[in-house]
């Protein structure tokens, strides 16, 4: 289970540092002579979306890779491009220093992220799941998503120090790569775990027997559909998440210290209740955990995003809607990858179930900063954070309605 989604906890570590850090990102990378901080803050999100876009490229390719030789080799790959990139990202010169050049070479690497990210999600999920005993899949792969959390709160966690013992100057200039450059060593300790690995038993079964492939027209609609359960699960995640830092400081004012503050309140909410949702959702179902999770979302985002603008609400009611915002959406991420597992054979798991994932992240999570900073810009709504993440899961539920009640019980394919 740690060998499994320790590359994950990288992954997520890195993506929320990006989205911490968006606005320093911004000034350093993106924003060249006459240049605004609201345009400079979009073209930091086009290249934070621009990644997510770049995941279901991986996961095709990694996942393919996956199905054929192995899930053990694939997540070894995987594991050293991410921990390369990200590690480099922490070195690059700015646009102060090459000009021009900063931010393309910023999206190169950022791009690299996303084929190796793409490939993570499948690989991890398929072993975590193949090697649950009966019963559990839930929560064995409910672990894929609290690694999520956990890389998230590592992130807020580092820069919320940094920014505690740093000066803003000392911050923008150099503090800012610190949080990248640590992914090295945690690189390295998920290779070594990874090194480890044995494969899982269904994969090598599966190349012991010959089995009758699937049909690509099935595989399509799995991929389709399940990229449909997951969408509100993605932008609801990304948005009180990821994004909530910069929506906070931009729209409402809020200093960086007070962002982060935020955002680690909703992502404890967050992984406190994502390992009971797949135990739970072992025991009733993955379509009544995620169909409560998406409606409840669905509900309550406008009401949350309310209390924050309002100046009226306390320190500590501001801190506890952000904390169930995180809840709610814990309620879809934990039984999540074992649904999707659930909905793929053996020797399409990988790319099957990475695939659905990617497009959904790439559209719905991966634009989230994009289409809320550009929107709010537009329209000087503030409450369109809530309108993305409650729209995107009334969408979820029509597709979780189409899950039958009793998959969790079923042998994978």
């Amino acid at each position: 289970m740690v060998a499994g989604s320790v590359g994950n906890f990288v992954e997520w570590y890195e993506f929320g540092v990006y989205g911490y850090f968006a606005t320093v990102i911004a000034a350093n990378f993106f924003t060249p002579e006459g240049g605004g901080d609201a345009e400079a803050l979009v073209k930091t999100y086009a290249s934070f979306a621009l990644a997510f876009f770049f995941r279901p490229v991986g996961a095709a390719l990694f996942g393919r890779l996956g199905d054929r030789i192995g899930r053990r080799p694939t997540l070894i790959v995987v594991i050293v491009l991410m921990t390369a990139a990200t590690t480099l990202i922490g070195l690059l010169p700015t646009y102060a220093t090459i000009g021009a050049a900063a931010p393309w070479l910023l999206t190169l690497l950022r791009i690299l992220q996303g084929l190796s990210a793409g490939g993570e999600f499948g690989g991890a999920v398929s072993l975590l799941t193949e090697f649950a005993p009966a019963g559990r899949r839930g929560l064995y792969g409910s672990w894929q998503s609290f690694t999520v959390a956990l890389g998230l709160l590592g992130g807020a966690g580092v820069a919320a120090l940094l920014a505690t013992v740093l000066t803003a100057d000392a911050l923008n200039d150099w503090g800012w790569r610190v949080p990248f450059l640590l992914t090295l060593p945690l690189g390295l300790v998920a290779l070594w775990l990874r090194l480890r690995l044995e494969e899982t038993p269904n994969f090598r079964t599966e190349k012991e027997i010959s089995t009758e492939p699937p049909r690509t027209v099935d595989v399509l609609r799995a991929i389709v559909l399940g990229a449909g359960r997951i969408m509100g699960w993605a932008a609801a995640g990304y948005t009180f998440l990821v994004v909530l830092p910069s929506y906070l400081q931009s729209t409402l004012h809020a200093s960086f210290r007070e962002a982060l503050v935020a955002t680690v309140l909703a992502n404890l909410g967050f992984a406190v209740s994502i390992v009971p949702a797949g135990l739970l959702s072992d025991r009733i179902g993955r379509r009544a955990v995620m169909l409560t999770g998406a409606v409840l979302v669905a509900a309550l985002s406008l009401p949350l995003i309310n209390l924050l603008q309002d100046p009226g609400t306390s320190t500590a009611g501001k801190g506890a809607a952000v904390f169930v915002a995180g809840a709610v959406v814990g309620l879809m991420a934990g039984p999540g990858p074992a649904m999707l597992a659930e909905m793929f054979p053996t020797s399409v798991r990988c790319t099957g179930l990475g695939l659905a994932y990617a497009l959904s992240n790439a559209v719905f999570s991966g634009c989230a900063g994009l289409i809320i900073t550009e929107l709010i810009k537009r329209t000087g709504d503030a409450d369109i954070p809530a309108y993305y993440a409650a729209g995107a899961c009334a969408v979820s539920v029509l597709a979780l309605l189409t899950l039958r009640g009793d998959d969790h019980r079923q042998p994978l394919r």
